[in-house]
């Protein structure tokens, strides 16, 4: 009798496991979904669930190899067809220094100039926008960890973007013969040329995401705090962002000479 009571529990909870999955499937099913922004047409994935809209792994700036290694960020070239933005792009070449961080992309590259996009909104909306810059000393982290998600936000009525950029010796390497090679004469702070040209993309491209490109805000915590700050004074942000967030890190930070 115990065993046959036992088979029966066994079976009510394997039905009720499969009842759960079945549920949740049916709550978060998702479709493919396509916008047009300024180089071509990205397409991402509507979740029904969630009723979001996300684009990962959206390009932003032509990968910084071979030639434009230690260059500042360059535009992309427009494509034809339609591109895939349904998975992470790789994250920055960078020690594993953290064991707190979690990366979901798929590897480390140094093609890594990659954003990600999370909207409640369809075009013609005039979302508040939060673009998140990741901490990590400079050495480490992406956008694509699971901290920074940016659905829990989406959700309450923001468009949420996160971005990466070059670290470490790929992010803020400086040298005299790269500085005699520049119209500025400087060399250096890759990672920070990154941001603010991610800020331009933004500028130009949220409206098709339902943001409003006036309603801006940065925020990062720790290296990416410092990074917060140094848009703030650089004369290359200052007018691409309305409000500013900085946990734990300022530009006059020990650790904002680091790299």
């Amino acid at each position: 009798m115990l065993q046959i009571e036992t088979i029966m529990n066994y079976i009510t909870h394997i039905l009720l496991m499969l009842a759960v999955g079945t549920a949740w499937s049916q709550g978060n099913n998702s479709f493919a979904v396509q916008t047009k922004i300024e180089n071509g047409t990205i397409e991402g994935l509507y979740e029904t669930g969630s009723g979001l809209q996300y684009y990962l792994g959206v390009p932003f700036a032509k990968p910084p190899v071979g030639n434009l290694r230690w260059k500042a960020p360059q535009p992309l070239d427009t494509w034809t067809g339609v591109k895939q933005t349904k998975k992470f792009g790789p994250r920055p070449i960078q020690a594993i220094v953290f064991g707190d961080m979690g990366s979901r992309s798929d590897g480390m590259s140094e093609d890594c100039l990659y954003l990600n996009v999370w909207t409640p909104a369809k075009k013609g909306a005039s979302l508040p926008v939060l673009v998140y810059f990741y901490g990590g000393g400079f050495v480490a982290g992406d956008g694509s960890e699971p901290r920074y998600d940016g659905a829990a936000m989406a959700k309450k009525g923001i468009v949420v973007v996160t971005v990466n950029y070059r670290l470490g010796l790929f992010g803020f390497f400086a040298h005299p013969d790269l500085s005699k090679e520049t119209t500025y004469k400087g060399s250096g702070n890759y990672g920070y040329l990154d941001q603010a040209f991610a800020l331009q993309w933004v500028q130009k491209n949220i409206a098709a995401f339902g943001g409003d490109a006036k309603k801006v805000t940065i925020a990062g915590e720790s290296a990416g705090s410092i990074s917060v700050s140094a848009q703030m004074v650089s004369p290359l942000s200052r007018k691409l962002i309305a409000g500013a967030i900085g946990e734990s890190g300022s530009g006059i930070s020990a650790l904002a000479a680091v790299p």
